[in-house]
């Protein structure tokens, strides 16, 4: 579904992502840990195109990406969730899912496609994109909320309505950065559940960075590691927890916490 290779990004002297090859199976969560400074949201970035590769290929589908911009990715099939949330706060709740849905249609070429926008398919498909909206809102938690602003949401709320933005656009890749960060113990369930439901459907790629290794252990299939931009593990999570490389560079004493 997605793969790098030799991905690799230098600023100035400094090597940030140093040739990074990894490929990523449909059905599959895989967690991409390391220290901070590691490279991780870097990497991110390289895959989804806010930042151009310095060398290195990404691909989707077998399909070359890496000089398009991050918007055509994401019509390719690349979802993105950031460490902040990235909403239309002066919508509302409802409003920011369908407009994921409107730009999802757009982009498979109905709806006026992207270069204009058909005003009668619109108004005709609005029901049905606010029927679904609807639909999604109810899936992430957040059906009696739909009416309110998005700047109006609790941080955790801010979250799971991100979620379903990701959700509505219905990419192959569904990527997650930290996305229980910032969150209170209360809220940190209804995402790890909503994770848990899109890797269930196993038609999709996923890919998570986090710090919190209980939520590593219990939700994915694979672990990668990168210290100082370098892949340094990639396999099973027990096994990757257990090597002394992820132990030195990344885990320390946290392998002994209890989860």
């Amino acid at each position: 579904m997605l793969e790098t290779k030799g991905l690799t990004i230098r600023f100035g002297g400094h090597v940030a992502v140093d040739h990074v090859s990894c490929a990523f199976a449909p059905g599959t969560l895989t967690a991409i840990v390391g220290p901070n400074g590691a490279g991780k949201t870097t990497y991110f970035n390289l895959i989804s195109g806010q930042l151009p590769a310095s060398e290195g290929q990404v691909l989707l589908d077998g399909q070359d990406i890496t000089t398009l911009p991050a918007p055509l990715r994401t019509r390719r099939g690349l979802g993105r969730a950031f460490q902040l949330t990235q909403l239309f706060p002066n919508l509302t709740v409802r409003e920011n899912v369908r407009l994921a849905i409107q730009a999802r249609e757009a982009g498979r070429g109905q709806g006026g496609g992207w270069g204009g926008v058909d005003l009668f398919r619109v108004w005709s498909d609005r029901k049905a994109w606010t029927a679904e909206a609807q639909a999604i809102l109810a899936q992430v938690r957040l059906a009696s909320q739909a009416d309110a602003h998005a700047s109006a949401l609790p941080h955790g709320d801010q979250r799971k309505l991100e979620v379903a933005l990701l959700i509505a656009l219905d990419p192959k890749v569904f990527m997650f950065d930290e996305p229980t960060a910032g969150m209170s113990v209360d809220e940190v369930p209804v995402i790890l559940d909503l994770i848990r439901e899109l890797k269930a459907r196993r038609d999709c790629t996923i890919l998570l960075v986090e710090h919190k290794m209980d939520v590593v252990r219990e939700l994915a299939d694979r672990i990668i590691v990168l210290h100082n931009g370098q892949l340094v593990a990639d396999g099973e999570p027990a096994a990757v927890i257990a090597s002394p490389v992820v132990q030195q560079a990344y885990l320390g004493m946290a392998a002994e916490e209890p989860s």
